[in-house]
């Protein structure tokens, strides 16, 4: 995986680095605090954002917050703080994994995989969802359009539907273009 390390402290920082470069991973970004760790991963486009919780300028669980908004890529939380309230608070902010130091290999890869693999069904779940409106509202321009048909020409839906579906594969467009053109010429 390319991986971006978020932690302010250089020896940890670094101990991390080695950790992830001698599994195979590459660390293409390492960062300070949230700020620096958000502009790289803007640049460099990771697999994987490592985030320390306490960290200046902005702390790791603001930087999950935007990283996660902006979709850039999934967030493994790896802190010393094991609190309830601060877990709850990482999974809010779109944390896909949490690691509380100290931690070893055996913790930290599987937790990587694991946020890795849980980002990528979430964008997939999002992708259908989007498709699933848009099936939607093709759906409704077709409903309405029929109506405005059936209204203006008084046919039944059945012809309605065979008028659209011929001028569909007439013209090659989608049923649903002619539809929306169906309505447009009706609002005008």
């Amino acid at each position: 995986m390319r991986v971006v390390v978020g932690e302010d402290e250089a020896l940890i920082r670094l101990d991390l680095k080695e950790m992830l470069q001698e599994a195979g991973h590459e660390v293409v970004g390492e960062a300070a605090d949230g700020r620096e760790a958000i502009e790289q991963v803007r640049e460099h486009d990771p697999d994987l954002v490592i985030l320390d919780v306490k960290m200046p300028r902005m702390d790791g669980l603001a930087a999950a917050r935007i990283i996660d908004k902006e979709k850039l890529a999934p967030v493994l939380i790896v802190t010393a703080f094991s609190q309830k309230e601060l877990v709850e608070e990482a999974a809010q902010a779109g944390a896909m994994g949490y690691v509380v130091k100290p931690f070893d290999r055996s913790d930290l890869y599987p937790a990587m995989e694991l946020a890795a693999a849980r980002y990528e069904q979430m964008r997939l779940l999002e992708e259908q969802v989007e498709d699933l409106k848009g099936q939607l509202d093709a759906r409704k321009a077709v409903e309405r359009a029929k109506g405005i048909l059936m209204s203006r020409d008084g046919i039944t839906e059945a012809e309605a539907f065979k008028r659209m579906r011929k001028a569909s594969m007439d013209k090659r467009v989608s049923l649903a273009k002619i539809a929306e053109a169906v309505v447009m010429t009706e609002e005008v």
